[in-house]
């Protein structure tokens, strides 16, 4: 058995069955990570006889909640004979890393439910006339009250874990010289302190809107640094040039929320800003079937709010907009977030 995961179902009428008890197949899951069975069903394979015994669980109840996830295409089983106990089960390979980042205690899908999406439930045909919306006062964009924008960039911090992933990853590549680096919409400073706590060598600064200096500051003491490690650059990059004097420029998850203009015009001022040999990072939301599965909520939710045009693009896109804008020597480094690098 080599731990192949059973098909999904992908018939129309099978997905919608799956879809139809999507809140029933989260309790499974989430009761699977919860009871430990994952991390006995993932190297896998172990009988069912043994999971009932290791868990104290009723066999002939446990082998439904692993047909539950069969069906979901989670777990492949092999039983040889009618034997119940006999069964083998093993996952697929990452699904506990996977349960733990969607279902787990620091859930992205969890942090989304803060928003008011109930305001679309079974709304959908007014709001795809444009005769109903989210209102302003529970979500505007761009953010304008002070509770908005510690709510908004409280959610970008809490989706970093993958995307510092892949900086790490290419850590020597990246940082080796170290140098001053200027997170472009950087948030509430938590990549920058990462990354400055990472690489001693480093000098981040946070270039965002005035109203989130505090958030930054919170951050900065949080991480026990210095403003000469992590610091602040107050301004609107709709309307204001970058500032220079940075070696390098990152855009982690800025440009897709975007026009595609607006996008192109902030690579234009990156490029006017770096000096000759200058790096640009963008770290994006790029159009794959994943991260179109994993943005499923903003899709949803974003169809009541006009004023943000926030979509996924592909890789390919960026790298085209970067040479056209003068950059050279685009590369794309992997990662659970790729990252794109090039050079002024």
């Amino acid at each position: 058995m080599k731990g192949e995961a059973t098909a999904l179902a992908t018939t129309p009428r099978a997905l919608l069955h799956l879809l139809y008890n999507g809140a029933r197949a989260v309790d499974v899951l989430r009761t699977s990570l919860d009871l430990g069975l994952l991390d006995a069903l993932e190297p896998g394979p172990v009988t069912l006889g043994e999971l009932a015994a290791r868990h104290r669980l009723v066999p002939v109840r446990l082998y439904k909640l692993l047909d539950c996830l069969e069906s979901l295409g989670l777990v492949r089983r092999e039983q040889p004979t009618d034997a119940l106990e006999s069964a083998r089960y093993q996952a697929i390979p990452g699904l506990r890393a996977a349960a733990q980042a969607v279902l787990g205690p620091q859930s992205l899908e969890k942090d989304r439910e803060r928003y008011a999406w109930h305001e679309l439930h079974g709304q959908l045909p007014q709001v795809l006339r444009g005769e109903h919306s989210i209102p302003p006062a529970a979500f505007d964009w761009p953010p304008r009250t002070a509770e908005q924008v510690a709510g908004f960039e409280a959610s970008m911090a809490a989706g970093l874990p993958p995307i510092l992933e892949t900086f790490r990853a290419h850590r020597s590549r990246l940082w080796e010289r170290g140098g001053r680096v200027l997170d472009v919409g950087g948030g509430d400073g938590t990549l920058a302190a990462h990354l400055a706590s990472d690489h001693p060598g480093l000098h981040v600064d946070v270039f965002n809107l005035p109203a989130t200096e505090p958030l930054v500051a919170r951050t900065r003491e949080r991480f026990g640094l210095s403003p000469q490690r992590l610091g602040f650059q107050g301004g609107d990059f709709l309307r204001e040039p970058l500032p220079g004097g940075y070696d390098t420029l990152c855009f982690v998850r800025v440009l897709h929320d975007w026009p595609a203009d607006t996008a192109r015009a902030l690579l234009m001022a990156a490029r006017d800003a770096l000096p000759p040999g200058g790096r640009v990072l963008i770290c994006e939301e790029f159009r794959t079937p994943e991260r179109l599965a994993a943005q499923f909520f903003w899709s949803y939710f974003l169809m009541g709010v006009d004023t943000c045009v926030s979509r996924l693009r592909e890789v390919e896109h960026y790298l085209r907009v970067l040479d056209e804008t003068g950059f050279k020597d685009a590369e794309v480094l992997p990662g659970p977030f790729e990252l794109i690098l090039a050079h002024r």
